[in-house]
């Protein structure tokens, strides 16, 4: 349970806008590790535009895996984040799907405006409806206040999430990686999203 837990604290933080402490400019890191020193407490990053970033790690840091899903796990009765971009008549076009386990059931629960890519949103919410179609399932993606209506092609990435502990911070993973930046450019890391098995994180 106390894993459970774990995870879900660092879904919450994955899912949410990233918002974070007033007096310190929220930061995301997308890339992969190019080493990890001090014990864990100290990650060097390189992010997917090239640049060194340094990520501390600290107690309050939490630790989260993504797993390979399919288009199978998106179903009626099933918990999701979705990304995505407006799509034609007012539906939503997905980026990428994540399938949460039932124990993260209603994690960062609603929608949101998220840092993917200009104009694009996050709603996490419970499959209602799956219509299959020739550009794919649409889906209607339901939360408190309100629905919205997503069309997953076949190319929008799937992942589920797994426990992950800070033992699982190693060079050449590919990671996501949320938190608040310091004076001298490093982030202090809230949490860590991390590739299993050589897997890339869509997000």
């Amino acid at each position: 349970m106390t894993s459970l837990r774990l995870a879900l604290f660092a879904a919450i933080a994955f899912s949410a806008a990233p918002v974070l402490a007033q007096n310190s400019p929220a930061a995301s890191v997308r890339g992969s590790i190019e080493s990890v020193a001090d014990g864990g407490t100290s990650v060097k990053a390189r992010t997917r535009a090239g640049e060194e970033q340094t990520l501390r790690i600290g107690p309050k840091t939490r630790f989260i895996f993504a797993v390979p899903a399919t288009l199978a796990d998106v179903k009626p009765g099933a918990f999701i984040g979705v990304a995505a971009l407006p799509g034609d008549g007012g539906e939503l076009k997905a980026m990428e799907v994540h399938v949460f386990p039932e124990a993260m059931r209603g994690t960062g629960e609603g929608f949101r405006p998220y840092d993917l890519a200009p104009g694009s949103s996050m709603t996490n919410g419970n499959v209602d409806a799956r219509v299959n179609g020739v550009d794919g399932p649409r889906l209607t993606v339901t939360y408190k206040g309100g629905q919205q209506t997503i069309v997953v092609g076949p190319k929008a990435p799937i992942v589920a999430f797994e426990p992950a502990t800070q033992s699982d911070l190693k060079a050449g993973a590919a990671i996501l990686a949320r938190g608040a930046k310091q004076d001298d450019g490093s982030i202090d890391a809230r949490f860590v999203l991390i590739g299993k098995d050589g897997l890339v994180p869509p997000l």
